[in-house]
């Protein structure tokens, strides 16, 4: 109920008016008292364009890494936002996380952010992990990128990662099943309106951009080889959809995919690991997925 009463209405105001400029960093300032779980250690990580960090989470010693790509629809959030879950799903895989902070949209199109989660791979295969022991994971748009980075890797011959772990993911830029699902007017965080809003957004971008190849949405990417995939969503939140669609298009791939639908949870609900009963667990599924890639 919080989250509808204070997050959605700013959605809300931003689908109705997303040429304004909306204070985007000013989620990223006000996220600084999000600290990592105690016990994390973390240092700065500069890539090509954009910043990162390495986060290892207390115990996270083991022979695998996590490139981290956070969610924040690709126009607002950051390493802050995200510092406290990325540093739990450390802590639970047993793994440090590589966290980075891609280039966002209006000014850049999806492909750029793409380009970034690219990046951050290399830096993690120049650090001695190979990519079969490297775990591509994130959040809503972050998720949208988890899929596209894996994909990515295939076709530029870097290899296949040793997974992909989606939490509540955007994976589809057509709004049509959004807007045609239940979900549509259930979900706590998302107004409609904003969805076919976001779309126009990354349109414009890219055109902005006459140099950056449009991005394909992940459900429609030849699909074959890629990693075995966790994904997580809420059973009332818009990117439902999003979530069963992909798992059902990686499986008709004959890839292994684990698709888990948590009750009447909210976007993202992992975030509120520690308080809520349901994002601690579904923290501690990640953490076992990922050590059982090793």
């Amino acid at each position: 109920m919080s989250v509808r009463r204070t997050v959605r209405p700013f959605i809300e105001a931003w689908a109705f008016a997303p040429a304004l400029p909306w204070p985007a960093t000013m989620v990223e300032r006000a996220a600084f008292p999000l600290a990592p779980i105690p016990g994390t250690r973390r240092h700065h990580v500069r890539l090509p364009s954009c910043s990162a960090e390495m986060l290892h989470g207390p115990g996270a010693s083991g022979p695998m890494a996590i490139l981290y790509l956070h969610g924040g629809a690709f126009l607002c959030c950051g390493l802050a936002t995200h510092r406290h879950l990325v540093s739990r799903i450390s802590a639970a895989a047993g793994s440090p996380a590589l966290s980075v902070g891609y280039r966002l949209l209006p000014r850049h199109p999806i492909r750029r952010a793409v380009e970034d989660g690219i990046s951050g791979l290399h830096w993690l295969l120049g650090r001695g992990y190979p990519i079969e022991r490297i775990v591509i994971a994130g959040d809503s748009a972050g998720g949208f990128l988890t899929f596209a980075v894996a994909h990515e890797a295939l076709r530029l011959g870097l290899g296949r990662a040793a997974g992909t772990v989606a939490l509540s993911p955007l994976t589809d830029l057509d709004s049509t099943g959004k807007l045609g699902h239940r979900n549509a007017d259930r979900c706590a965080l998302f107004p409609s309106r904003a969805v076919p809003v976001l779309a126009k957004l990354v349109e414009r971008a890219e055109r902005a951009d006459g140099d950056c190849a449009p991005v394909v949405s992940p459900v429609n990417t030849d699909l074959i080889g890629m990693p075995p995939a966790l994904i997580q969503t809420g059973s009332e939140e818009m990117t439902y959809v999003d979530a069963e669609l992909m798992a059902h298009r990686l499986a008709a791939a004959g890839v292994p995919a684990e698709l888990q639908v948590w009750e009447r949870q909210v976007h993202v609900f992992q975030a509120a690991a520690g308080i809520v009963p349901e994002g601690s667990r579904a923290i501690a599924e990640i953490g076992a997925f990922v050590r059982s890639l090793t």
